[in-house]
């Protein structure tokens, strides 16, 4: 029997890298959430500022040292930062607001640095619904045009820090700004910056008009990261999505970035989730 050629671009011998979020071990320290994701079976580690204090830019320098030392130590590289403005309360990208627009963006920029401090190469996932969605009687043009400015003005800076910026599509019952790969493949196009792409997550595309391993064949140039949960939400294994399908086709377009554990269920236990998600990710 002739053996089968390797698609063009992909790795036989590489698996693909898995991260989780840190949120997943709430409860627990972030050494202890560090301990966890190396002992259930992940390399990477994503972290949502939020979980590390309820004003993430006033860490300090040493602080932020620290925590890139404990994730070293415990075999883990940093990937980046994603739910960028879930603190400090009451921050909105896309007002009309002028001056609380302006603070807003200044803050995201902090969260650049903050990423930037934490590792190397990192990445900033812009999902943020609530801190982003045109609010009611809001034009979404509007607030989209917003979003594509802030991105834009803050492109240079991320560049400068080593850092790559990811607007998320998020799903129209979330977020009604970016709310399709189609649409943030456009915004970056229309942006043109090394330092802006775009990202793919199961869970948030669960309203695309495209199957999914389309959409990722067709966009494969300007994604840079990947979330997998289940459409509900849960973790992977618990429900019917097609992971297997997704995986074979990230492998066949090359893609080399981090596929990362998002959930927003954490029962029985964030280190069960980690570890059957792991297992059942490894076995596709």
């Amino acid at each position: 029997m002739a053996a089968v050629s390797a698609p063009v671009g992909a790795s036989a011998a590489k698996p693909l890298r898995l991260a989780v979020c840190n949120e997943t071990f709430e409860g627990s320290s972030f050494a202890e959430g560090c301990r966890l994701a190396a002992k259930t079976g992940y390399t990477g580690l994503e972290i949502m500022p939020s979980t590390l204090g309820p004003d993430p830019a006033a860490i300090s320098k040493g602080n932020r040292a620290e925590l890139r030392r404990t994730m070293k130590e415990a075999g883990l590289a940093f990937c980046g930062l994603h739910a960028a403005l879930s603190a400090p309360p009451g921050l909105h990208l896309t007002t009309p607001d002028e001056a609380l627009r302006r603070k807003s963006w200044d803050y995201f920029r902090q969260m650049i640095d903050l990423c930037a401090d934490l590792g190397k190469g990192g990445y900033l996932v812009l999902g943020s619904a609530k801190q982003r969605a045109a609010g009611k009687g809001e034009s979404v043009g509007d607030a989209s045009k917003r979003l594509r400015d802030g991105l834009a003005e803050s492109a240079d800076y991320a560049k400068s820090r080593g850092v790559l910026l990811l607007p998320e599509p998020l799903a129209p019952h979330l977020c009604n700004v970016l709310t399709s790969l189609g649409e943030a493949v456009e915004l970056v196009r229309s942006i043109n910056h090394a330092s802006v792409r775009t990202m793919f997550d199961t869970h948030n595309a669960v309203s695309e008009k495209e199957p999914h391993d389309v959409l990722i064949r067709k966009h494969a140039a300007f994604l840079r990261h990947v979330h997998v949960n289940e459409m509900d939400g849960r973790h992977p294994g618990t429900g019917t999505y097609d992971f297997g399908l997704v995986l074979r086709t990230l492998r066949e377009i090359g893609y080399n970035g981090w596929v990362s554990l998002e959930v927003f269920q954490f029962k029985p236990s964030g280190e069960q989730i980690a570890r059957d998600s792991a297992a059942f990710l490894r076995r596709l």
